[in-house]
């Protein structure tokens, strides 16, 4: 993995301008766009306040570079028209509205946003897509699809890919947006699983005196999956905030249909992600045989069933907004998945603002060696790179040029400061500069806070023992397989090691039907991301 030093900048009115990305026209046959004078100066600010209540009065600097408002200003495309498809409405759907309205404003064009629900969205875009049919010029979509979109998508153009703001995006997130060698997804988000607990009670002496009395143990932040069973136990049921209302321990994706396998995932990393052990966490790659129920898969799905427990009312149907909303608005003391929850919390009219920490995933105190088939007795940690929001431009768009524009304007570094700040926005950091604590105090959190996100954040890129998503042709049919098999665990219908049993016999048919050497294939660029084997 490529390692390169946090670059530092300068705050503009709390938040801070990010290194420029350069955005040039690709190199596709088509008219270039007309010129016109900017309506932007250099070093403008900017912000969405105009564009309604919702957003904070924030102001940042129209950093100078090809994506900036002043030049993409210059471009006339007046007359012609720019189809996008996106998520629903908040996140990442909110987003493509709202930078389409601003890039109609700016460049003349014409803008048409079609926001889907997520359940519809691998079919309204796949469907044209492979009909060869020119339904959408740009696509906002989850990373591990790329599988199924790869064959459809022109590659980024190499004047994107060689400049300075580009090349800020972290290592990990170019390998995501990475297909057998070329770049054929645009980066604009990125995402990951980590732990977030209360800092204030875990650190408040007298909780700490509490536990050690009850437990015999040190309160502290979770290292394994059996410390955080043993804090959220403690803490279940109890009003540790004072506020007269019951707190409890954990909140999690549990949803059959709501991304519950990510959460699953998460609690079976370091369980199966050995690094001593190359060739696969899902599959056994040279055979294709599905590992979803070898032992540490199994044991991270006992472990959940345990944690039920620990749940808040209603807790074993969360949906993600509902672990949102749990964790940041102070009703749990911990959880685990994208930052969703953990900027909700730091939202400023939060009542936990500046309470909280970040830190890994739990580890684990063995982990499973399918090599030799018994468990390594070492402690074991695996960040979980699970999928994030990406963007595409098709082979079949007839506006390649002015896709790109948008893109590179959607993601430019002011509407970038402005986008990471607003929580129900789905975009996180995925650039190097991200990382930098200066910026989240710029935003009003606490120093302590900040660091702790930050080196959250950038220890997971530096990790050589991570897990990432399937990213393989029907990655949907395997996810729902693996959420059922979950769901039934979790419902007591099945025991653990009979659901995932259940769940490989299903992924063997699913490698039938779809091909195995087509999913062996696709699964190769997977492990070369599991391995460290894409670049040296």
């Amino acid at each position: 993995m490529r390692t390169r030093p946090y670059k530092r900048f300068a705050a503009v009115a709390a938040v801070a301008a990010l290194t420029a990305t350069a955005c040039t026209a690709p190199n596709q046959a088509q008219d270039k766009p007309k010129e016109k004078a900017p309506l932007f100066k250099l070093g403008s600010e900017i912000s969405y306040k105009k564009y309604g209540k919702d957003y904070p009065d924030t102001k940042v600097e129209d950093f100078p570079g090809p994506c900036s408002y002043e030049a993409i200003s210059r471009k006339d495309y007046s007359g012609e028209t720019l189809k996008i498809i996106s998520h629903a409405v908040p996140v990442i759907g909110e987003p493509t509205q709202l930078h389409a309205k601003q890039f109609e404003e700016i460049t003349g064009a014409k803008v048409e946003v079609v926001n889907v629900p997520f359940g519809e969205l691998h079919q309204k875009i796949l469907t044209p897509l492979q009909a060869g049919q020119p339904a959408y010029d740009v696509m906002f979509y989850p990373s591990l699809w790329i599988g199924d979109m790869a064959p459809y998508l022109a590659p980024v153009p190499k004047k994107y890919l060689n400049t300075p703001g580009m090349k800020d995006v972290t290592s990990t997130y170019m390998d995501v947006a990475t297909w057998n060698g070329k770049v054929v997804q645009y980066p604009m988000d990125g995402d990951r699983h980590y732990l977030k607990v209360r800092a204030d009670v875990l650190n408040d002496p007298k909780q700490q005196a509490a536990y050690k009395a009850a437990t015999g143990k040190e309160l502290r932040v979770p290292k394994t999956w059996a410390e955080y069973q043993d804090v959220a136990k403690f803490f279940n049921g109890k009003d540790f905030d004072g506020d007269g209302k019951r707190n409890y321990g954990s909140a999690e994706v549990t949803k059959r249909d709501d991304l519950t396998f990510s959460a699953f995932i998460s609690r079976a990393a370091p369980y199966v992600k050995n690094p001593d052990v190359k060739g696969g966490v899902f599959f056994d790659l040279e055979t294709m045989k599905p590992l979803i129920n070898t032992p540490g898969f199994v044991r991270a799905l006992e472990d959940m069933v345990k944690a039920k427990s620990t749940w808040a009312p209603g807790g074993a149907n969360f949906g993600l907004g509902d672990e949102i909303f749990s964790f940041g608005g102070g009703q749990t003391l911990m959880s685990y998945s994208w930052d969703d929850a953990f900027i909700q919390a730091q939202q400023p009219d939060s009542r936990i603002r500046n309470k909280v920490q970040a830190a890994p995933l739990p580890g684990s105190s063995e982990v499973y060696n399918r090599t030799t088939k018994s468990w390594d007795t070492k402690a074991n940690q695996a960040p979980y790179f699970t999928w994030g929001w990406t963007s595409a431009v098709p082979r079949a768009s007839r506006h390649q040029q002015m896709a790109f524009d948008y893109l590179c304007f959607f993601s430019n570094e002011a509407n970038t400061a402005l986008d990471l700040s607003i929580g129900r926005f789905g975009v996180n950091p995925y650039r190097y500069s991200h990382f930098d604590p200066n910026f989240w105090e710029g935003l009003g959190w606490d120093p302590k806070v900040a660091k702790s996100y930050v080196k959250t954040l950038s220890g997971m890129e530096e990790s050589r023992n991570r897990v990432f998503d399937l990213r393989v042709p029907g990655v949907n049919q395997y996810m729902s397989a693996l959420a059922n098999g979950v769901a039934a665990a979790l419902a007591g219908q099945n025991s653990p090691q009979d659901a995932l049993d259940g769940v490989a016999k299903e992924w063997s048919k699913i490698t039938g039907q779809i091909g195995k050497d087509k999913v062996q294939s696709a699964y190769r660029n997977v492990v070369a991301l599991e391995d460290n084997s894409i670049r040296p």
